[in-house]
């Protein structure tokens, strides 16, 4: 699959020492935190969590952008809990996930077809889809 880059629009730069039991900083200061391991005892968050953070304030930004394509606001209340799981599978570790999206007031019809949008439209899901058992459901 080939996509030519037109544009970048944003560049997120970090520095990360010390691996799952280290440390992660952005270049302008304002991502400052400690990693560990989900098994461990450690203080710090783990990747896992980030990607499931940066994937699911993503995917609610893509929802708004499907649901304006619709001619319909975001409801007030709309949410995405995203967890990712760290596996270990027939080649090595490797990642899945759920987003378990909230759409109140609006009809499951219309919530799964802005769902269905919102996974064409966010970079996050397209870049996992491909390699990654990704299960979305409606809540």
């Amino acid at each position: 699959m080939s996509n030519k880059i037109q544009e970048v629009l944003y560049t997120g730069k970090t520095r990360t020492t010390g691996g799952r039991d280290g440390a992660s900083r952005s270049s302008d200061g304002r991502l400052d935190v400690k990693l560990s391991a989900p098994w461990s005892k450690g203080e710090g968050t783990n990747p896992e969590q980030l990607l499931a953070a940066g994937w699911s304030a993503c995917y609610l930004g893509a929802i708004g952008k499907a649901s304006a394509e619709l001619g319909l606001a975001v409801p007030a209340g709309a949410a995405v809990d995203a967890e990712v799981d760290l596996a270990k599978g027939d080649e090595g570790f490797q990642l899945q996930a759920r987003l378990h999206v909230s759409l109140p007031g609006v009809d499951r019809e219309v919530a799964q077809k802005i769902i269905d949008r919102a996974h064409a439209t966010c970079p996050y899901s397209k870049a996992l889809y491909a390699s990654t058992n990704v299960k979305t459901t409606l809540a």
